[in-house]
């Protein structure tokens, strides 16, 4: 631990600002800089077990990278900023001078600063610290010192990866740079701090400084198709409402175990649940094999008709879906409580070909908690809040691989509290080039979301038009005269089903 002292230039008074390293500890105050963030992020990288080590670069930040076993290569990940593989945006974004960025992790020390530079003569000329053989020479001795007692296979594999990470270091550099792709200032820390710092970077603080970020939400699709084969199972067997209720909250209650069972190991035996759920089990637990399956979870059934419920798969993929499920379970059941005819399995009831994986700009965002993507990972505590929202603001969704596709509907859902925050009117629109030109797909006015977590349905009724963006043009908010900031719980868009 460290102690840094403030004395504030107009009353003199000293403040003290305790620095920790401890993570424990870290958790328990939640306050930091970039060094806490960075110091938090590496260790639940590596509890997930990614090999992770954080980046101290020498112009005052600190962020962490990650070994992408798909990818077979470093990735840049700056949990300050809720940005990742960006490795350009201190650079281009921040306007920063860099000097040397170094890779600290527990099997050797690297000098990295190759990754997050296209100006590297300019960089060279600011690393006076001492000689450049002299930088290597310091680091390979540290990094054999940490490598000391590793097995020849071991050190063999790194050697391997060190010389290919070198290689690439080498290519990308003199990789050309896409000048059309702008990259925002610095988002985190106060704007008068930042703005002694001079890295709000060649952009002004305004509504386009917000990075495209890309959502992670194949999960939330696939659960969503899941429930199909559910549904059609409890309308072939012609349930009655109430038990087809009741088996989606017995379902509920066995991934309420999984998800209170350890994240390396979930497991959960039926045969230590109710009987009810017992029944339930044997009765319908087959059509809920592809809902299991959407959440790398899988049912495995002994001679003696114990049944368990399992990881299948990355736990990483499992705990991202389990809330996802939870909340499609308490929203289906909503769903059927309305529903007065069960026989008919339809929208919005069963929510098919929800469109996922595509990237997101917005006017602006809240930073960490109320980032744009928030309004597409299917979870109901989180959303995207907009500060200056409320008398107008867009939200942009870039369709994957640039596919065209047909919209035929879309859901909004209030977020968590502030009613007065609520979208109240807006309009949405699609683009067939990239954005260049928009054509009005919907509007709306005077819309009022009742409750907290609301979802309205609104269909699309233009037929034929395939767009590969959408924007959505929220207009006003719902008391415009109590609020300066929009909020959104989550956007769901539906394509035509090919």
């Amino acid at each position: 631990m460290c102690h840094l002292l403030h004395s504030c230039s107009f009353c003199s008074r000293i403040t003290r600002f305790p620095r920790y390293n401890d993570v424990l500890k870290l958790l328990e105050t939640r306050r930091g800089r970039c060094g806490e963030w960075a110091n938090c992020f590496t260790l639940y990288c590596r509890a997930f077990g990614y090999e992770s080590r954080l980046i101290l670069d020498f112009t005052d930040h600190v962020w962490t990278e990650c070994f992408s076993q798909v990818l077979g290569r470093w990735m840049h990940l700056d949990p300050c900023e809720g940005v990742y593989d960006i490795p350009l945006l201190y650079e281009k974004g921040w306007s920063k001078k860099l000097n040397y960025a170094i890779a600290i992790a527990k099997d050797g020390v690297c000098d990295v600063t190759k990754r997050y530079t296209r100006k590297w003569h300019e960089v060279l000329s600011r690393r006076n610290i001492t000689t450049e053989p002299a930088v290597s020479a310091v680091l390979t001795t540290i990094t054999q010192e940490c490598r000391r007692g590793f097995t020849s296979q071991v050190l063999s594999e790194l050697d391997d990866r060190d010389k290919k990470e070198k290689e690439v270091l080498e290519r990308d550099l003199h990789s050309t740079d896409d000048g059309s792709i702008s990259l925002p200032g610095r988002q985190s820390g106060d704007k008068e701090w930042r703005k002694l710092r001079m890295e709000f970077g060649s952009d002004s603080l305004t509504c386009s400084s917000c990075p495209v970020r890309i959502c992670i939400d194949e999960h939330v699709t696939r659960i969503y198709n899941a429930f199909h084969p559910v549904l059609t199972q409890f309308v072939k067997e012609e349930h009655a409402k109430a038990k087809a209720i009741r088996a989606l909250k017995n379902f509920k209650g066995i991934i309420m175990d999984v998800k209170n069972s350890p994240f390396k190991t979930r497991k959960v035996s039926i045969d230590s649940v109710s009987n009810s759920t017992q029944a339930f089990v044997h009765q319908l637990l087959p059509s809920f094999a592809e809902l299991l399956d959407a959440l790398s979870l899988k049912s495995m059934m002994d001679p003696d008709g114990k049944v368990d419920i399992c990881l299948a798969g990355d736990p990483v993929k499992t705990s991202l879906a389990l809330p996802v499920v939870l909340d499609a379970l308490d929203d289906m059941v909503h769903n059927l409580n309305k529903c007065d005819n069960f026989g008919e399995v339809s929208f919005p009831l069963l929510k098919s070909n929800r469109i996922h994986s595509g990237s997101v700009l917005a006017s602006g965002e809240e930073f960490p908690f109320g980032i744009a993507t928030s309004a597409f990972d299917g979870i109901q505590t989180s959303k995207w809040e907009e500060p200056n929202g409320a008398k107008g603001c867009w939200i942009m969704y870039k369709v994957k691989d640039n596919r065209m596709l047909e919209l035929v509907a879309y859901e909004i859902m209030s977020a968590n509290d502030a009613p007065e925050r609520d979208p109240m009117d807006w309009v949405v629109e699609g683009s067939n080039d990239g954005g260049s030109s928009w054509h009005l797909l919907d509007k709306q006015n005077s819309q009022i979301f009742e409750d907290r977590f609301q979802r309205r349905t609104y269909k699309i009724t233009s037929v034929g038009s395939l767009f590969n963006v959408y924007r959505f043009r929220f207009l006003a908010v719902r008391d415009i005269q109590s609020t300066s900031r929009l909020q959104v719980g989550s956007i769901d868009l539906y394509e035509r089903s090919s």
